[in-house]
């Protein structure tokens, strides 16, 4: 049967890992985005390597009694300074200052992994213990001191790491501040698991029986610990991603009765390079906005500066600023040259006074612009009056 208390967790990491990986290929120079995938992988390796059947496996492959042990307390280790690492980074930046702290990091954890290994290979540990080596080996030579050494090094990082997140979290607000707060609290758990293993080591020391602090409590703390480090770690860049397509998704769908009414402007409304059924929303974002420039440009010779004036003034009397009524303006005289060019094909030459009505092409304006071809009854009738226009003409 399997070890449901570390296969669990890895599998969670590693899901986690997964969500991640697709921001890796579309930003591969990130920094701390590798770095993030990186501490995943590392932490589902941790608790793979932490199942019982995978401990088995490793001490039957090798042949060598409890050698699952040090490679587990390796791994730990430099998950443990990896965290640290991610987090001086993530909070500063690659900083001159940050990264020396970081080297420095990475060092230490470094040795104390070389040292694990070199106090396993000094130490006799002949029968296998697969869930209670920490106890069973409580007081023998050189692998007592490599027990103590890895929950050293696990409980300084968990220490470091939540005092630099909680720091922190007092500076900053919203989905940030949320991760913060839960690798927090499960770095509090990672505290109770050394906790309970040290408790456990302490009372063999002492002559004791508490071997079930290490077997029974400590493990299932373990798991929810990297639950919920897991989750403090991805939030603020998968509410970050989220963030950028909810407002993707609201930019396209304002643009829509803009590039709509646009969509009849010859060559120009329709998108030039077909895309996809599958293509991202922001690159659907991108060729509709560049659709509207182009048959904006187009429109050209079909704006009519007097309706642009017209509807300004008309704006401006029912109370609209000057900046709103330069929008309804705009969208109506856009609206107009559409169903003038509909009316008028091949016109290229320049109306009297266009060249001083060119309506603005910022993303914000032609929201503005969008909304406005929707909303304002100043459009609607600037689109009436050119229509009548139209159909009066011989």
């Amino acid at each position: 049967m399997g070890d449901l208390s570390m296969t669990i967790p890895a599998l969670f990491v590693f899901a986690a890992l997964l969500l991640k990986l697709p921001a890796l290929r579309r930003n591969p120079q990130d920094v701390l985005l590798r770095a993030v995938c990186a501490l995943l992988l590392v932490a589902a390796l941790v608790f793979l390597l932490g199942a019982v059947p995978v401990i088995a496996a490793v001490n039957r492959v090798t042949g060598i009694p409890n050698l699952a042990a040090p490679l587990v307390y390796s791994v730990l280790s430099a998950f443990s300074g990896a965290c640290v690492v991610l987090v001086l980074i993530w909070r500063t930046g690659p900083t001159p200052r940050t990264m020396r702290a970081c080297r420095l990091c990475v060092i230490g954890y470094g040795v104390v992994i070389l040292s694990l290994n070199a106090l396993f290979a000094l130490g006799d540990a002949p029968v296998e213990r697969l869930r209670d080596l920490d106890t069973y080996y409580a007081n023998t030579p050189f692998i007592r001191e490599m027990i103590v050494l890895y929950l050293l090094a696990h409980t300084v990082a968990a220490v470091v790491v939540t005092v630099l997140c909680w720091r922190w979290s007092l500076r900053v607000d919203g989905v940030l501040r949320a991760g913060l707060v839960l690798i927090v609290v499960g770095y509090l758990f990672n505290l109770g698991y050394d906790a309970a293993k040290f408790s456990a080591i302490g009372a063999r020391w002492g002559g004791h029986d508490w071997d079930s602090l290490s077997t029974h409590v400590a493990r299932p703390i373990a798991s929810v610990s990297a639950v919920l480090i897991g989750i403090g770690f991805v939030l603020p860049h998968l509410g970050q991603r989220l963030g950028i397509s909810w407002r993707t998704a609201v930019r396209f769908r304002q643009l829509g009765p803009l590039a709509h009414e646009l969509g009849g402007t010859t060559g120009y409304g329709s998108p030039g390079v077909a895309i996809g059924r599958w293509a991202s929303l922001e690159l659907r974002l991108t060729q509709r906005e560049a659709a509207i420039h182009d048959a904006i440009i187009h429109l050209r010779p079909y704006f009519d500066h007097a309706l642009h004036r017209d509807t300004n003034d008309s704006a401006l009397a029912q109370g609209d600023s000057p900046a709103q009524a330069r929008i309804v303006a705009n969208a109506a005289m856009i609206a107009a040259a559409g169903k003038a060019q509909t009316a008028d094909p091949g016109r290229t030459t320049l109306a009297e006074g266009a060249e001083s009505v060119q309506p603005s092409t910022r993303a914000d304006d032609l929201v503005q612009m969008s909304r406005a071809l929707r909303r304002s009854p100043l459009v609607h009738e600037a689109c009436r009056r050119t229509a009548l226009s139209g159909s009066s003409s011989p």
